[in-house]
């Protein structure tokens, strides 16, 4: 059996931002334009661990990707997508058993605007943030989850090794930061890249996207889920495009 992490309750508590500076070049320092993530201040959130074996150790079943920016850039990322077509509220995954969305601090959802196979979301800066997610299946499910390629769990490189969340049939949970320890977490904030945690930890290469991945508990009959979620998928609702002779 393998040990992992089970959400329990989540509150606000105060703290500090964590304090940056930027890459140093001869001529100052030089800054990349639009969003990334900070480490910000202490909530509560506590969990505790539990046992979960997943299906396949590596492979996860699915895997939600959201990329982020500000508004100039999710409008040059998209194309204008964000201003000519219609937003998703959530990344719906097997079947729509499995759902990942992004709130603001007001518990809103942040719409998601897609373009070319890609879903995107806009941020302001300074703006607190919280990656929702939700099983509506029968089963349980390990969600990890990544900001910036970083494991929220233990802020080391991301890596479907990394051991997550355990969300239980017919329940969602907010992953409202970084965690600190089983009792807090430092909250996502919208910052500039500079600031971002991943800028401290030397490497802003992946700033900018959200990823989270779910696996399978072995033995749920997950198998049989998935088959008939995919034939509804397929469904049509007019087979017979015309009229048959008498």
């Amino acid at each position: 059996m393998h040990r992992t992490i089970i959400s329990i309750s989540t509150l606000a508590l105060a703290a500090a931002l964590f304090g940056c500076s930027g890459p140093m070049s001869a001529s100052g320092p030089q800054e990349r334009s639009g969003l990334g993530t900070t480490w910000g201040e202490a909530r509560r959130s506590h969990v505790r661990l539990t046992d979960f074996e997943r299906a396949d150790p590596l492979r996860p079943d699915d895997v939600a990707t959201l990329y982020y920016d500000d508004a100039d850039g999710v409008l040059a990322m998209t194309a204008g997508a964000s201003v000519r077509g219609p937003a998703d509220e959530a990344v719906a995954l097997g079947g729509g058993a499995l759902w990942v969305r992004v709130l603001d601090a007001g518990g809103n959802a942040l719409p998601i605007f897609s373009r070319a196979g890609r879903r995107h979301v806009e941020g302001r800066d300074g703006e607190r943030y919280t990656i929702e997610i939700a099983n509506r299946s029968r089963d349980r499910v390990e969600a990890v989850a990544t900001v910036d390629g970083l494991d929220v769990m233990n802020g080391r490189r991301g890596t479907f090794e990394n051991r997550g969340y355990i969300l239980g049939p017919w329940s969602s949970f907010r992953i409202d930061g970084f965690r600190k320890n089983l009792d807090q977490v430092a909250a996502f904030r919208f910052g500039s890249v500079a600031d971002s945690y991943a800028a401290q930890k030397g490497d802003d290469s992946n700033v900018g996207v959200i990823g989270v991945a779910f696996f399978a508990e072995r033995g749920a009959r997950r198998d049989v889920f998935d088959r008939e979620s995919e034939r509804r998928r397929g469904a049509d609702p007019f087979p017979g495009a015309f009229a048959d002779p008498p």
